[in-house]
């Protein structure tokens, strides 16, 4: 990994992005840069003050991290709306990670536009680190949230280049969402049928995941299949705390048209609740799915 690029508006949130920036640098002996969106429907007097004072600031943070850390640290500040600066500099400057801080919930927002991270992630050219937790070291122990299709074998094989795998602890986590199950309980079946379609759906399951792990030639400490409970979302994150995970690494399936607007995917309902850091790796085969 030799380029990692974080979205910084100075608040606490980014702050944090930054420390996990500087642990990920170290471990890896990248190079950083610091991005800044500047809101250019600022009056023009007001705008050349908060450009100023921005770059300023970065400049400082930047001198911080290249003389303390002993890591290249340059900085950019760009005029307009946070979301698509850092989409388009993702396709500029083609970091190898972007780090982002936890997101602000604006309710009303969020229902219509989503988060500039989940918005970013819809669009983003490179795998997207949502720093939730407090940055204390190298990721131990991660957590991969695969649904066996083509993204989540993506999202593994990133996850395994960008190098967060090597030397953690491994859980490979698939959830059995099976609504047929659900029907079969509501019907007049017999319980015996029912639990044995919903065992041999499992251990359907459970081998799926086995190929899966043998295609994306990733060897985990731990493979579960997890039967949904409230929502898939709910599931992972329950698992991720049983593991004791540090990392979640998931994939997105592409969206286009008014999908992209008004339906909530799994990967951005976990990122709304999660505790733990999410790597979220953008399918390269956007509108799959």
């Amino acid at each position: 990994m030799e380029h990692i690029l974080v979205a910084s508006d100075f608040s606490p949130r980014s702050d944090r992005a930054l420390r996990r920036a500087v642990l990920v640098a170290r471990q890896f002996s990248s190079r950083i840069t610091l991005l800044n969106a500047l809101d250019d429907e600022l009056p023009e007097p007001l705008l050349a003050v908060h450009r100023d004072s921005c770059e300023g600031l970065l400049a400082e943070m930047a001198q911080t991290v290249t003389t303390s850390d002993q890591i290249t640290c340059a900085y950019r500040v760009i005029m307009g709306d946070p979301f698509r600066v850092l989409v388009d500099a993702t396709r500029d400057l083609e970091p190898d990670l972007v780090i982002m801080g936890p997101h602000r919930r604006n309710l009303l927002k969020d229902i219509f536009l989503g988060t500039t991270a989940e918005r970013t992630i819809r669009e983003s050219a490179a795998p997207v680190l949502m720093a939730n937790g407090v940055p204390a070291g190298a990721y131990q122990r991660v957590l991969i949230a695969a649904d066996l299709s083509e993204c989540s074998l993506e999202a593994t094989r990133a996850a395994r280049t960008l190098g967060f795998l090597e030397g953690a602890h491994i859980t490979m986590l698939h959830v059995l969402d099976a609504p047929e199950h659900s029907m079969m309980q509501r019907s007049v079946m017999p319980a015996d049928d029912i639990e044995d379609n919903f065992l041999s759906a499992r251990a359907e399951a459970n081998q799926s995941l086995q190929s899966f792990v043998s295609a994306v030639g990733v060897q985990p400490d731990q493979k579960i299949v997890q039967p949904v409970k409230l929502s898939v979302s709910d599931t992972i994150l329950e698992a991720a705390r049983k593991a004791r995970a540090d990392l979640l690494v998931i994939g997105t399936h592409g969206r286009t048209g008014i999908e992209k607007f008004f339906l909530g995917s799994m990967a951005e309902e976990v990122l709304r609740y999660a505790e733990l850091d999410v790597l979220v790796i953008p399918s390269l085969t956007r509108g799959a799915g």
